[in-house]
């Protein structure tokens, strides 16, 4: 059994899609080498002094698709989702194909290192652990003294203008 179709013009999809297109915009990628069509989702929590970050990534191999880096004051998570499934339900032959490149970026405190980053993951969630974070830093703060500059002094009687 076969499950082409053949369309004499574009097919209705393709309409749709132009259609929704026209009526919301195309989406912008900041970066354009990098597909807009996957963006996981992400979540930035605290824990105590620690910034929490999960990026959950479904099907993605991890040790060969992901990269955690940090650079200059960036977090930076990308990497490749390359799921392909198929299955056979009596006659039919089903087959999902997802893929596509991600890029998810978080500013992080000037005060963190990249040796205070720690990433694992499980049951498809990415979890990124910047120790400190949160942490004050007395070396960062300075205070600025204020200075108020000296009252006009008035003869004795006068009225301010």
């Amino acid at each position: 059994m076969s499950n082409l179709l053949l369309w004499s013009e574009r097919s209705p999809l393709a309409e749709f899609d132009e259609l929704v297109r026209r009526t919301f915009g195309s989406p912008v990628s900041a970066w354009p080498s990098v597909p807009s069509g996957f963006r996981p989702a992400s979540e930035v929590a605290r824990d105590g002094d620690d910034a929490v970050i999960r990026v959950e990534l479904p099907g993605v191999d991890v040790e060969k698709d992901v990269t955690v880096e940090v650079s200059k004051d960036q977090l930076v998570v990308r990497g490749e989702r390359r799921d392909d499934r198929s299955e056979q339900r009596g006659r039919m032959n089903l087959r999902e194909v997802r893929y596509g490149q991600f890029r998810r970026s978080f500013t992080l405190p000037t005060h963190v290192k990249a040796d205070a980053v720690s990433a694992s993951y499980d049951a498809g969630v990415l979890t990124v652990r910047v120790a400190g974070a949160y942490g004050a830093t007395d070396s960062d703060a300075h205070r600025i003294p204020v200075t108020v500059a000296a009252a006009a002094v008035r003869p004795a009687g006068e009225q301010p203008a």
